[in-house]
């Protein structure tokens, strides 16, 4: 699922300590840097987050 990221999803980000990224999920291995399932994690890691759209894992599950 793709979002634009606009100022009132980051004041709800903050707002309610939302938790979209790899580093956010059970399936994410810190140490290989990688998802467990194999998909891309480039558009859904912590680095790429202040970009102009968001693309939700269907996969994510929270920690």
């Amino acid at each position: 699922m793709k979002l634009v990221l606009g100022e009132e999803f980051r004041a709800e980000e903050a707002r309610y300590d939302l938790r979209w990224n790899c580093e956010d999920c059970t399936r994410f291995d810190p140490e290989g840097v990688r998802c467990a399932h194999g998909y891309p994690i480039a558009t859904h890691q912590r680095a790429g987050k202040r970009t102009e759209d968001l693309t939700f894992c269907k996969e994510f599950e929270a920690r």
